[in-house]
């Protein structure tokens, strides 16, 4: 518990600093030297200028200035109308205003972060952009203070690889999701061979690197969780030891007599919760009230 503090206060430390100077030049946590792959590349892998024209549409300089991530998840997440999105580490808000408006008036999307100044930067991001169906929650990814099976897609950009426990983020982000939800992140993937000095040294795990998870790390993680159809895929070097990537998964689907139309044939709302409670398929109709 106590390496677990430590580094969420080292970290809390760092993306308070980002927040407060919002400075695209210098504010992202996941390059506290640099922007760029390598002195002799001046390619930019992290921050706001990731995100194309589309995705910058709208969108306050404010949000895109103090953005932190290593890609733009929502460019992979499928978002649909209606839909409730979940932000993990959601930062100055840009990543869940672009949700918002994905998802559209009848959706919502919420951003979950521990740094108080973050979360102040992001509220006010939503004032100025005109933003309302967003929430913004304080709290930590270990212990989402969220209710079971209430989201329908949890995102992150370059987040996760910060926890001192990412087993259990994952494990929290399979909890809130409904079934059949969608988990879509990008974020930092270590390489096997990362020496030992990158791992230890702090200033590289509030950098995103010395934190990460490697590709069969990340898999076994996710796998235990219960997703399913894990993809992983690599988009740009970051550092000498790493790249960012897209990670994507599914929990599994709600048991056959949870569709529409089968819960029309339940004939007792507790037979319908019993039925959509359980893990095991059932056929249509079969939800226990002949």
């Amino acid at each position: 518990m106590a390496e677990l503090n430590d580094i969420r206060e080292t970290v809390r430390k760092r993306y308070a600093a980002a927040a407060i100077k919002s400075a695209p030049s210098d504010a992202s946590c996941c390059a506290p030297i640099r922007l760029t792959a390598s002195a002799t590349d001046d390619t930019k892998v992290f921050g706001g200028e990731l995100y194309d024209d589309t995705s910058r549409e709208g969108l306050p300089d404010s949000a895109l200035d103090a953005s932190l991530g290593c890609g733009v998840p929502t460019a992979v997440a499928d978002l649909r109308e209606g839909e409730t999105v979940l932000d993990l580490g959601s930062g100055g808000g840009a990543d869940v205003l672009i949700s918002a408006a994905r998802v559209g008036p009848t959706g919502k999307a919420i951003g979950l972060d521990m740094t108080d100044e973050m979360l102040a930067l992001a509220r006010a991001n939503a004032i100025a952009a005109g933003v309302e169906n967003v929430e913004f929650v304080k709290g930590y990814l270990e212990a989402m203070p969220l209710s079971d099976a209430s989201v329908d897609v949890v995102i992150s950009n370059c987040v996760i690889n910060l926890s001192a426990d990412k087993p259990k983020v994952i494990a929290e982000a399979a909890r809130v999701l409904r079934p059949g939800g969608r988990f879509a992140v990008s974020d930092v993937i270590a390489d096997p061979d990362m020496d030992d000095a990158t791992k230890a040294d702090m200033v590289e795990w509030t950098g995103c690197i010395a934190g990460a998870l490697t590709e069969p790390e990340f898999r076994a993680a996710l796998s235990a969780a219960g997703f399913e159809d894990i993809e992983i895929r690599p988009t740009h070097r970051v550092h000498e030891h790493a790249s960012a990537a897209i990670i994507r998964a599914h929990t599994p689907a709600a048991a056959a007599c949870c569709t529409p139309d089968a819960l029309a044939e339940c004939c007792e709302p507790t037979a319908k919760a019993d039925c959509c409670g359980t893990t095991t398929a059932a056929a249509p109709g079969s939800c226990g009230c002949n």
